[in-house]
Order: C-alpha cells, then structure tokens, then sequence
C-alpha cells in the first residue's frame, strides 16, 4: 500500500463527492455503472471501510426531502448485504433523528411514484439508490466493514420527469446539452424540474450538515485519528469498466 488506509465513500454526483471528501477519506465518484473499477483500485490502497453516501430516492411515504438513512443493509431482487452494525450505530448516534431502515439497490432510476409504492410495499425497503448494492458487494468480497448513509432527496410522491433521470458524465456531473434537449422537447416538465432543484437545495443542505456532524473518517469507528502520517485523501472519477461485473 503506498499511504495509510482510508474510509472510502462511494458516490454518483459531484456534489456528492465534495461533501463526502475531508480527513480520512478517499472518494469514488462517477456513474453506478462505472464504479466497479475505481473502487477496487482504491481498495488496493488500504480501506478501513466503504461507506454509500449521499442522497436516495425515498420509498417510504413517512420520509421527506432531506430525511436521513441509515442503512441496515441492502438488497436488490437477488441479493442482500447487511451493513456493519458498529458504524451503523455510530452514524446513527452522531446524526439525530435518521432513520434505520433497509435500502434498495436499483440499477435503473426509478421515476414514477408508482413504481416507488410498490418497490416499498415489495421489499420493505425505505429508500433506493443506484450505488450501495454496488459497493456493498465489493466490499463483502474484500471482507471490509460496509455502511450506508443517504439523504433523500426525492419522496414517494414525486414523479421524475425524463431531464431528471438522463445520466450523469463519468465524473459525476450533469449532462447539461441532453437535459437541454429533454427540455426543449418536453417544456411542460418545467415546473416539475423547479420542484425538483428545491429538493435538491433542501437535500445538500442536510448532507452538509450530517457530514460535518460524522468528522474524520465519515463516523467510521475504525477510522484511527491518532495515525502518526497524514491520511491520503483524493476523489476518483471513474472512467472505464471491465465488461465482467462484480
């Protein structure tokens, strides 16, 4: 290993990775689909532990933007990983009035309220991201403590329209040309794109301040702050995937 090991944080959106990043802690940052590479390469520097952060989908009707989860686990139609209870724990004391819940792991957006009622209603689970299961495996694989904290940023009642859902680049930001032409062909998802960049604001309001409530190593109970060397830090954006997956 070329540094002392970090608490790698695995995240979609820029922004994400830009809260997410500070003492202690490495970031991957990119599409879901581009993860696996990165990651893996940064487990090969040293991990104390993957963490999923960031925001969700919510499922649940009780949960509103800027709610946050914490992860019991996760799963998807096949599989599920339970999440390090220790860290879990300790996330969940460090941020007041997050949730405990199970998250599903999607590998398409999930758009329609609809189709959020019945993931809900079929797994239990509370809110839906596209990342978690992802890291989650790897990290089963390499036996690395695992946790999930999200914040959500869109409830169950809210349907995406098309602009919300096109990908992100392979550094984790918005594709501004295709949302434009979404746009263009679609003017009546205006208002519902309003809506959504005030969720938005809201959900990186509570991401900034869970994260600055977590400190060095993002509440990672394995995270030593008392390492003599300086722990190396850096955002990884992901750019090419093996076609085999994890």
């Amino acid at each position: 290993m070329s540094g002392p090991a970090a608490v790698i944080a695995v995240t979609s959106l820029s922004l994400e990775a830009r809260i997410a990043l500070g003492p202690g802690v490495s970031v991957i940052c990119g599409r879901a689909s581009h993860i696996v590479s990165r990651l893996q390469a940064a487990i090969g520097r040293g991990a104390l532990g993957i963490i999923s952060f960031g925001v969700a989908g919510g499922l649940a009707p009780d949960l509103a933007t800027g709610d946050c989860v914490i992860g019991s686990g996760v799963h998807t139609e096949y599989e599920r990983y339970p999440a390090d209870r220790r860290w879990s724990r300790r996330l969940l004391e460090s941020i007041p009035g997050s949730v405990h819940a199970e998250i599903a792991g999607v590998d398409a957006p999930i758009a329609q309220s609809s189709e959020k009622v019945r993931l809900h209603a079929r797994t239990g689970a509370k809110a839906v991201d596209m990342e978690s299961h992802i890291a989650a495996r790897i990290a089963a694989r390499h036996d690395i403590p695992f946790a999930i904290c999200r914040t959500i940023i869109d409830p169950a009642v809210r349907d995406l329209p098309p602009a919300a859902v096109i990908d992100l680049r392979d550094d984790g930001t918005p594709d501004v040309p295709a949302i434009l032409h979404s746009v263009m062909h679609e003017r009546n998802q205006i208002p519902a794109l309003v809506r959504i960049a005030i969720d938005a604001w809201t959900a990186r309001k509570a991401l900034l301040r869970d994260r600055q409530l977590l400190g060095a190593g993002l509440g990672c109970p394995y995270f030593d702050e008392r390492a003599s060397e300086p722990v190396r830090v850096g955002v990884f954006a992901t750019t090419q995937l093996r076609p085999t997956g994890p």
